[in-house]
C-alpha cells in the first residue's frame, strides 16, 4: 500500500467497521424486542400461581361482592395471605372473589354445570400503560368454565366485571385499566351480554367501558 492510497483505504476500513457496527446493533435490538415480546406473551400461555403459602403476609383486602337483588357492589373486608408479587396478588384476589361467588349462600351465585371444572381465574398479568407512568393495565384471563357458570343477563354480567375491576383497583391502586380474556383468547361477551372487547377504566367503573 502506497502513502497516496492510504486515506482511501482508511476510509473504506472505517466505513466497513461502521456497517458492521450498525448490523450488530440492529441484531441486538431485534434480540431485545424478542425478549420483551416473550415476557409479554408468557403469562397468556400459563397461569400465574395464585395458591397461598404459609409464609405469605396477612393483608386486609377489600373484595367487592355483587348483590343481584339490589344491583349493588358491597365491599367486604377480609384478612388474606397474599403474594408480594403484584401480578400474583391480583390473581389471588380474583381467585378469592370468585370462590365467594361459588358459595351456596352467595348473593351473586355462579354455578358450573355438572362434570365441569369450577369457574375461576387462570391468570392475571400487569402491563405498564404508555404515557401514564405508574399506571398499569391488568389483563384478567378467566378459565373456560367461567362463562358457562355466569348467569346470563346484562345486569349480572356487568356486576361480575365491575366487581373484578373494583377489587383490583381498590387493593392495587396502580391498576387503572382492565381487559378480559377467556381461556387465553379474546371473547366478544362474557355470557352473551357484557362486552369483553373493551378496555375498562378502573377509576370510574360506573361509567362503563372505554373504546
Amino acid at each position: 500500500m502506497t502513502f497516496r492510497n492510504w486515506p482511501s483505504r482508511l476510509g473504506q476500513t472505517i466505513l466497513l467497521l461502521m456497517v458492521l457496527a450498525c448490523a450488530a446493533m440492529a441484531a441486538f435490538l431485534i434480540h431485545l424486542r424478542r425478549q420483551a415480546n416473550a415476557r409479554l406473551e408468557a403469562p397468556l400461555s400459563g397461569s400465574i400461581p395464585i395458591a397461598q403459602t404459609p409464609d405469605e403476609p396477612l393483608i386486609t383486602a377489600i373484595l367487592f361482592m355483587p348483590d343481584d337483588k339490589t344491583g349493588q357492589l358491597n365491599p367486604v373486608s377480609q384478612t388474606l395471605a397474599l403474594p408480594q408479587d403484584e401480578s400474583a396478588r391480583a390473581g389471588a384476589l380474583i381467585h378469592q372473589l370468585i370462590a365467594a361467588w361459588r358459595a351456596p349462600n352467595s348473593p351473586h351465585l355462579i354455578h358450573s354445570p355438572a362434570g365441569q371444572p369450577p369457574a375461576d381465574v387462570d391468570s392475571v398479568f400487569l402491563l405498564p400503560i404508555p404515557g401514564q407512568p405508574g399506571h398499569q393495565l391488568a389483563v384478567v384471563n378467566l378459565n373456560a368454565a367461567f362463562p358457562q357458570a355466569q348467569p346470563s343477563g346484562i345486569e349480572p354480567e356487568t356486576l361480575t366485571l365491575l366487581a373484578i375491576i373494583q377489587t383490583l383497583h381498590t387493593n392495587i391502586p396502580a391498576i387503572t385499566q382492565v381487559r378480559f380474556l377467556v381461556n387465553g383468547q379474546p371473547r366478544a361477551t362474557l355470557a352473551g351480554h357484557a362486552d369483553l372487547t373493551r378496555t375498562y377504566l378502573a377509576q370510574n367503573t360506573s361509567s362503563g367501558p372505554q373504546s
